[in-house]
């Protein structure tokens, strides 16, 4: 019985994944979810994630939500070094990976709701939200610019999930504007994911037309 991942091609979140089980040639079966329709939201998608949030993992009987606890139970599930070659590499993927979700992604993820989201419904964006993240980002991204100034890659000397999960927000940076081109290091660092991980530079292809067309398609400008 095949891992079936539930999202939208347009979450950064489900590309996380994606990228992650391609990586470590894991088959998945891919059930989409229409967030632009509400989908995450019925009665059926509630009973897996009552957050009405993706992406999802089914496999079986495990059921899973939040993309860093599905990438870590992928990657145990077939020994994948993505979760670091030793023990001491494994605790540094999972400190970057929580520090990723506290200081990091939640800051991109509240822009993107302000400046897409938000106007997708015919709402206004807050522009103090805009500005508090703004402000949190360029603090994280300080910290990533100097970590990332004679290193290839967030942990040892290869890709890690560590990697995968800190560089999530690139995902829908082109439309939120947020502030990653003030740091040289850390943009250095992210082409090199393009151009090294195919996985990575394909699901940023599936992510921008499925976007593209979403936003294409309700005339908004952003």
């Amino acid at each position: 019985m095949s891992i079936k991942i539930y999202g939208d091609p347009g979450s950064g979140s489900l590309r996380r994944v994606t990228t992650a089980a391609a990586i470590m040639g894991i088959t998945i079966e891919r059930v989409n979810i229409d967030l632009f329709k509400g989908e995450s939201h019925t009665p059926e998608f509630l009973a897996l994630n009552p957050h009405g949030l993706t992406p999802v993992m089914v496999d079986e009987d495990v059921v899973l939500y939040e993309a860093s606890a599905i990438n870590l139970y992928l990657a145990e599930k077939v020994g994948s070094d993505l979760l670091g070659a030793s023990a001491h590499e494994r605790h540094e993927v999972l400190q970057w990976m929580f520090w990723s979700g506290e200081q990091w992604r939640v800051f991109s993820t509240l822009t993107f709701n302000e400046r897409i989201v938000k106007p997708f419904m015919g709402q206004t964006g807050d522009a103090s939200i805009i500005d508090l993240a703004f402000a949190n980002i360029r603090a994280a991204g300080a910290v990533l610019d100097r970590h990332l100034a004679q290193r290839r890659f967030i942990v040892g000397d290869r890709l890690t999930l560590a990697d995968i999960d800190i560089a999530a927000p690139f995902s829908q940076s082109a439309r939120t504007k947020v502030p990653f081109d003030e740091f040289p290091h850390l943009m250095a660092w992210q082409q090199r994911l393009l151009d090294t991980v195919p996985a990575w530079a394909e699901t940023k292809r599936e992510l921008d037309g499925r976007m593209d067309a979403a936003i294409a398609a309700v005339g908004l400008k952003l």
